[in-house]
């Protein structure tokens, strides 16, 4: 099948995931710069999820410009990415309310960590589609 449904699809997932980081980060209750600078460390977590995600949709951009056809198995390792991908609001909110304490540090690396492989899977799985020796190539 072509790639237009996946890449929807996914274009939405990860628009919603950066909505969701974005409501998590709480607005100061007093109009002063003091205030606000209480509200760094959110959004230095924010800005390296986003970071993040903004790299996996760019790749993902342009991966699926060079392949034409996926089939049902790229479909799953695809899901599989938004899976841990859209596990990124929850970690990053969790590590940012603890104050960057150590397990839920740990869980967000690990999160990164699950979102790398998953990516790597998908890769490896496009390249066994037909037509995968493109992606391949422009690897």
């Amino acid at each position: 099948m072509r790639t237009s449904r996946l890449e929807a699809f996914s274009d939405g997932v990860l628009a919603i995931i950066i909505t969701i980081m974005v409501l998590e980060l709480h607005v100061p209750e007093e109009p002063t710069l003091a205030a606000l600078g209480g509200s760094a460390t959110g959004f230095l977590t924010y800005l390296l999820s986003f970071v993040y995600i903004g790299i996996y949709w760019n790749n993902h951009h342009h991966m699926f410009h060079v392949v034409e056809h996926v089939d049902g198995t790229v479909l799953w390792a695809n899901l599989h990415l938004l899976f841990w991908l859209s596990l990124y609001p929850f970690t990053t909110a969790w590590m940012d309310e603890t104050d960057l304490a150590r397990t839920p540090l740990v869980v967000y690396g690990v999160n990164l960590l699950a979102a790398a492989v998953a990516y790597y899977l998908r890769q490896r799985t496009i390249f066994r589609t037909p037509g995968g020796d493109r992606l391949r190539e422009a690897l």
